[in-house]
């Protein structure tokens, strides 16, 4: 049953993601693009991003303006370090 309800709430949150506005990306580009670091960084703190993005427009998670594979990279494990790594799920089940 919790199963259920976290997939109909996903499509809701997707559908409801569909709406929101686009902005340029030459407005969101400055001088120096974010770099592995960055990532490493905005991936760790994705989930309080995420959560003040939610009251304020001028927030975000993911950085428009860095350098590709790198910085991806970097967010990937800072998200995954934040949130367990799997950890939990590789744990065995009693």
């Amino acid at each position: 049953m919790l199963k259920k309800h976290f997939y109909i709430t996903a499509c809701l949150l997707l559908l409801l993601s569909a709406c929101a506005p686009a902005q340029d990306v030459n407005e969101c580009v400055n001088a120096t693009p974010y770099n592995f670091l960055g990532g490493l960084w905005h991936g760790v703190i994705a989930p309080i991003s995420f959560v003040i993005s939610l009251f304020k427009e001028e927030v975000a998670i993911y950085a428009v303006n860095n350098t590709g594979g790198w910085y991806d990279f970097g967010f990937l494990i800072g998200a995954g370090v934040f949130l367990g790594g799997g950890s939990r799920a590789a744990k065995k089940r009693k």
